[in-house]
């Protein structure tokens, strides 16, 4: 198969398109999630929960926070392991659920012996959830025999890592929230549906992952959530001026690009692989949350300007609910904006202060 050979316009304006970020905005959230193959549930609120704010740079101030709510309540959308995807997907995990731990890395056979040695907790867990419906992690007694070894913040949270390892299992799954999670048996929340195998769920996976990506690389780093890479599936290719090649969704070579210009959550999926972004963006930008204030240059929860096809700046914003206003703390112009990019900055900000219904001071 010939390697096509891109330049790193051509791929930016692939990966924008593929998020769904041109021109021609998606109408729904179903289509939204479906094209993105997840929202990433990150509560952080800054300025507002990153799922919403990815919902809202696709669709714009039509879009409601209750939509993802009620999805969420009605089962068209699940969350799974923290990442918000369609209902129907369930069928590409359940051979893994069912397979755990298989035979991956040490730390899930670790996982699984742990749990295994702790299944009283387990089956604990699993009659009261059978009897009395969603509860939070808090309601459960902390029965484990054997208490969770960790060098991090997990030490000791044994009920929480039971859970965690239970939804790896298909033991449960999120069922809402309330000042937490809330969990419930798993059969009560997915789609009872028949699981894709194994082999052919990873594939069809990392087509999807590709798809909403556009291009990406067959290998990278491990991330034990949502890959970053996709495989040997899509097309080789190599960008001008950045080393390797990449794949790339054949389906979007020769598509025509017309941008626009979008504030993005620090956790959207066109930044998220920040190796990505600065091969194909030349994009500086880190999450500065856990940074002491001092030290950070753009905010603690800068959101990344894109505009058309080149990510220009960042805007330092936060919401001051109790105040009523949308404060915006700094704009970074990595280079001096021109009156159009200015002018298309402000209209975003404005937009996102409509959509927030918050003032501007």
């Amino acid at each position: 198969m010939a390697v096509h050979q891109l330049s790193r316009t051509d791929a930016r304006r692939i990966a924008v398109r593929a998020q769904l970020l041109g021109r021609d905005r998606p109408t729904d959230l179903h289509e939204v999630v479906r094209g993105l193959t997840l929202l990433q549930n990150d509560p952080t609120n800054a300025v507002a929960p990153s799922a919403d704010l990815v919902a809202w740079s696709r669709l714009g101030s039509a879009y409601r926070p209750s939509e993802l709510a009620e999805a969420l309540a009605k089962r068209s959308l699940v969350d799974l392991r923290l990442m918000i995807r369609p209902a129907e997907d369930i069928a590409l995990y359940r051979a893994e659920m069912d397979a755990w731990p298989g035979e991956g890395p040490s730390y899930r056979q670790q996982q699984h012996k742990w749990l295994h040695t702790n299944e009283i907790c387990r089956q604990n867990i699993l009659s009261r959830l059978d009897v009395e419906g969603p509860l939070p992690a808090r309601a459960f007694e902390d029965t484990c025999v054997q208490p969770w070894k960790s060098s991090g913040w997990t030490n000791n949270r044994n009920v929480t890592q039971m859970l965690e390892f239970m939804v790896l299992n298909g033991d449960v799954a999120v069922s809402g929230t309330d000042k937490g999670r809330l969990w419930d048996l798993a059969e009560r929340i997915y789609p009872d549906v028949p699981a894709v195998p194994l082999d052919e769920a990873v594939r069809i996976r990392n087509e999807r992952r590709l798809r909403s990506l556009g291009i990406a690389r067959a290998k990278g780093p491990g991330c034990p959530v949502e890959p970053i890479d996709v495989g040997e599936v899509g097309e080789p290719a190599v960008v001008e001026g950045v080393k390797g090649q990449w794949r790339v969704d054949p389906e979007q070579l020769g598509q025509r690009f017309a941008g626009r210009t979008a504030l993005l959550s620090p956790l959207d999926r066109l930044v998220y692989d920040r190796k990505r972004m600065d091969e194909l963006f030349q994009f500086d930008y880190q999450l500065e949350m856990y940074k002491p204030a001092a030290k950070r240059r753009w905010g603690y929860w800068a959101l990344p300007i894109l505009y058309g096809d080149e990510l220009i700046g960042k805007v330092d914003a936060a919401a001051d609910r109790k105040a009523g206003v949308l404060r915006i703390n700094a704009v970074h112009e990595d280079e001096p904006f021109t009156k159009a990019m200015t002018a298309a900055v402000r209209k975003e900000i404005r937009d996102l202060a409509k959509w927030l219904e918050l003032e501007l001071p």
